[in-house]
């Protein structure tokens, strides 16, 4: 008869993984593991990260890197127990120390922990690819696959949006004109922001490209008068603001189209006296911008505003990273400011304003987060866990990149040339 191997702290699975993982992070663990057999490894006080299950660690080999242990992650089979954004954050300050940096490993590290991985038996075949995760097909930014990708984010049921997102359903940058201002006021002073840099008033025409749940639309014909047509290729969306335009007496002067932005463009004479697109850029891809500026500047008359609020971002992950383009915002683009600009030039458009409000998207997420938290139950019962750690992972991933300045968020007025634009000299806005 076999005698029993006893798990200690040397020969549990935690040391053996902590060991092969040495190459990989530049040194000793920079947080305590936990594994499934109960063992523990590296150091005490660091925040805890537990593997709850073998395919944590086979999601990571056929995927190394954020895709793996996001998938581990959304799952369950990886869990950070303390906060999430600490831990987030000592893991990103230990990489910027030790000079790591996302590459090829060695051949001796991947041996090493093929070696180990055999070891615990994790090879074979990868777990099923989880549930939340995008399933987008055709070729990249036809209208069918944009379809695709924003009904994976947004044909969700609005309650699950009502509960995080502002009461007017705002689903971008808010401004926050105090640090303390609470996230409806903070959504509310940026629509007036925008309706103000348009110059919006009673009768003017306005086009909203990507109008989400309505906000934007909603507001200018409330409370500047103005006639808007939004467009949305989301089917929740639209019929979301259809709805409430009629709930709040505003059907007459807020219309909402199930509408691909290609065929927003109006006849010749029937300009728009301004267009806003807010956050939408990002998801019409880098092939695709050149022809959505030239919508921007076809639909509005000569002398007309444009305003475009979009995000910003440079280096190797334009999309976002592996997390945000494959279960948040498929086929996403984002280039920096700068890039942006000069295409909405190269369409005929001409820059007046740029500001910058990356710091405001840090309060603005910080909102959204503390909805999430404050409705978790209702919001479990409507999504499921899985939807509920993915939204975690999201918002406190996105509040960092804004943080730390890997992404940007900027307003961009521009005017078509052609006839005068009528903007004060100087702005006080």
């Amino acid at each position: 008869m076999t005698a029993l191997r006893t798990t200690t702290p040397e020969n549990g699975i935690a040391a053996r993984l902590g060991e092969a993982l040495t190459p990989f992070v530049g040194g000793e663990l920079p947080v305590r593991l936990v594994a499934w057999d109960g063992s523990e490894a590296g150091p005490t006080g660091a925040p805890t990260v537990e593997l709850r299950s073998p395919d944590a660690l086979r999601r990571l080999l056929w995927h190394p890197g954020e895709l793996g242990a996001a998938q581990a992650y959304v799952t369950g089979e990886i869990d950070v127990p303390g906060d999430l954004e600490s831990a987030l954050t000592h893991a990103f300050a230990v990489a910027r120390e030790r000079g790591l940096r996302a590459g090829r490993p060695s051949l001796s590290a991947l041996t090493g922990a093929l070696r180990t991985a055999a070891g615990l038996d994790l090879l074979g075949r990868p777990p099923a690819v989880p549930a939340t995760q995008a399933r987008v097909r055709g070729r990249l930014h036809t209208r069918s696959r944009d379809r695709q990708a924003i009904g994976h984010h947004y044909d969700i049921p609005a309650e699950f949006y009502r509960l995080i997102l502002d009461p007017a359903m705002t689903y971008s940058c808010g401004y926050h004109v105090r640090p303390s201002v609470g996230l409806a006021e903070a959504q509310q002073a940026k629509l007036s922001l925008v309706c103000r840099k348009l110059g919006l008033s009673p009768g003017g025409r306005l086009l909203d490209v990507g109008s989400g749940w309505g906000a934007l639309a909603l507001h200018a014909a409330e409370h500047f008068g103005a006639h808007v047509v939004g467009v949305t290729i989301s089917a929740e969306q639209q019929a979301y603001a259809e709805r409430t335009a009629r709930q709040r007496g505003l059907g007459d002067r807020a219309e909402f189209r199930l509408c691909d932005y290609r065929d927003a463009v109006p006849s010749p004479g029937e300009e728009y006296d301004a267009v806003a697109s807010l956050e939408m850029g990002e998801h019409v891809g880098r092939r695709n911008y050149p022809t959505y500026a030239a919508v921007l500047r076809d639909a509005v008359r000569p002398g007309g505003r444009v305003l475009v609020q979009q995000m910003s971002r440079s280096g190797k992950w334009p999309g976002g990273g592996p997390f945000i383009e494959s279960f948040i915002a498929p086929d996403m683009h984002m280039r920096p400011v700068g890039q942006t600009v000069a295409l909405l030039e190269g369409a005929g458009l001409e820059l007046r304003d740029v500001h910058a409000l990356r710091e405001h998207y840090v309060l603005t997420v910080a909102g959204w987060r503390a909805r999430l938290e404050e409705n978790r139950d209702r919001l479990t019962d409507l999504v499921g866990e899985e939807m509920m750690r993915v939204w975690r992972l999201y918002l406190v991933g996105g509040a960092l990149a804004f943080r730390d300045g890997r992404m940007g968020v900027d307003q961009i007025l521009m005017v078509r040339p052609g006839a005068d634009h009528h903007l004060p000299a100087v702005r006080a806005w």
